[in-house]
């Protein structure tokens, strides 16, 4: 059988490793546009007045339609669509693998992560978030992740944040994000990111230091952040027996030693359990009884508690469907999430198959506002862009106010609308800059995107209504209305037409 070059050229970067070809962005680039992560010979846009359904589980459930994407999930259906999202293990993410695997910080031991400059551990960690938003085949995946790193937030500023959060988002959100909701709790909570963040490091009784009390810091967050919700009704009296079952946990950032036992501890920035500094009594959680004596099996008993909890359900179902489906979402919806949340002791996976294949979901289209972040990358997948996310690029996120793990606060980016609104030029001019080929180390091809979606057209001529509708089209998932199509008219230059869509109302929406 002949082998095409782009064949050719596929197989010989794998035979030849995928590491080596990492470290070189040109290559990478060149061998993503010969596997066809580019525009596509020929695209159907979509041809109704509203949204399509097909774009619009895109527009939810990945960071928007690569091109070609709306085909494919049409041919596969929208059912099987999901079921392959669902088994992300099964899609072959190689060539977003070479975009990334040059980010080596991410995967050191925690306590080795000081062997780099912040910097570096800035720079890697946000660019690998970006790029597999961008370019990863897995993006219901990627769409979790994000879920989860707003939902259990740690901001890479506080302390020594910076140190722990790659492994956190690596072992923790990454290992977890389709799977358990209670492992993931777990996790997070033995989590060295989240015990220096929330203080959990310096949650301690010793038996001869009568002043000691609990820090509660990070009880009241797993209550009112991560499992029961503010309205969860649990008590003051809650929050401090909960601080007690986590006394003893703590993380060695500096010497790696037990200071008080002179004992050696286990490697910096690695968590371990202090027997010494653990409040072994009696405790009620939640109207349940730990009996004395659990050592540290009192955490795993009071994630047991939290994530049991009836509140704990409808609050984790209100939360994704808030965020999937719209931002007061119908109560017989959050109670068919809330129910599938209690018969599959939160299996998130069966979360998000009531979610994407409910009636009320098909119904939101285009309701949702597009945070920055996913503004900024769907706006890359729409036009195919190349990219390997360096500092002029992400500095547009900081200007839109959503710069990657720097949420001061353990709430997490805002999904409403209203906090996003004071950034809007920045969008615009994102918009424009990209579709003028003028943010730095981005790459588009406009004309190649005009050939496709004008065939025929000439490089010289002022594009076309035609084009101006099927480039809305394809953006915004459904056809132009009549004003709209009256702003694009008047545009005669192709890039200030593409910035024009881009900067739109319609495609600030999902």
């Amino acid at each position: 059988m002949k082998t095409s070059r782009r064949d050719f050229i596929v197989s010989s970067a794998l035979a030849g490793g995928v590491g080596m070809l990492a470290s070189c962005e040109r290559a990478t680039s060149l061998l993503s546009q010969e596997a066809r992560q580019r525009l596509p010979d020929s695209l159907a846009v979509c041809d109704a007045a509203e949204v399509d359904p097909d774009f619009h589980l895109l527009s939810r459930a990945t960071f928007g339609p690569w091109p070609g994407e709306v085909e494919r999930l049409r041919a596969l259906g929208r059912a099987a669509w999901i079921e392959e999202q669902l088994q992300p293990e099964s899609l072959d993410d190689t060539l977003c693998d070479l975009r990334t695997g040059a980010f080596e910080s991410l995967h050191f031991e925690p306590g080795n992560a000081w062997e780099f400059r912040k910097e570096v551990l800035r720079d890697e960690i946000t660019r690998h978030a970006f790029l597999r938003a961008v370019y990863s085949r897995r993006q219901l995946f990627e769409v979790m992740v994000e879920f989860w790193t707003d939902h259990l937030n740690v901001d890479l500023e506080k302390g020594d944040c910076i140190y722990l959060k790659p492994s956190d988002d690596l072992r923790v959100v990454r290992r977890h994000a389709l799977g358990s909701f209670r492992e993931l709790i777990l996790a997070s909570a033995k989590s060295p990111a989240m015990l220096t963040y929330l203080d959990g490091r310096d949650n301690k009784v010793r038996r001869h230091f009568p002043k000691d009390a609990p820090n509660e810091n990070y009880a009241r967050e797993l209550m009112e952040l991560h499992t029961l919700g503010v309205a969860g009704g649990y008590s003051q009296e809650d929050v401090h027996e909960a601080a007690r079952c986590l006394t003893g946990w703590t993380v060695d950032l500096k010497r790696g030693m037990l200071k008080d036992l002179n004992l050696f501890a286990p490697a910096r920035g690695v968590t371990y359990f202090k027997p010494d500094w653990h409040d072994d009594g009696a405790k009620t959680v939640l109207g349940q009884k730990i009996p004395a004596g659990g050592g540290e099996a009192d955490l795993e008993r009071l994630v047991d508690i939290a994530c049991n909890h009836p509140a704990t359900a409808r609050y984790l179902a209100g939360k994704l469907c808030h965020r999937f489906v719209s931002h007061t979402p119908v109560p017989q919806l959050v109670d068919r999430v809330a129910a599938e949340f209690t018969r599959t002791s939160g299996d998130i996976k069966s979360l998000l198959r009531v979610i994407l294949n409910s009636q009320e979901f098909a119904e939101s289209r285009g309701a949702l506002f597009k945070r920055p972040f996913r503004f900024v990358v769907s706006a890359l997948r729409a036009v195919a862009a190349d990219t390997h996310a360096h500092k002029p690029l992400l500095d547009y996120l900081h200007r839109m106010g959503q710069g990657l793990f720097q949420h001061p606060t353990p709430d997490g980016y805002p999904d409403e609308e209203a906090p996003w609104l004071g950034t809007l030029l920045w969008r615009w001019n994102f918009a424009f800059a990209l579709a003028g080929g003028k943010v730095p180390t981005v790459g588009i091809d406009a004309w190649a995107l005009r050939r496709v979606l004008e065939p025929g057209a000439k490089f010289k001529n002022p594009p076309s209504a035609k084009f101006a509708d099927n480039l809305f089209a394809h953006a915004c998932g459904r056809r132009p209305v009549e004003a709209e199509q009256e702003a694009l008219t008047h545009l005669t230059d192709p890039g200030e037409l593409l910035g024009a869509v881009l900067a739109s109302p319609a495609f600030q929406r999902c």
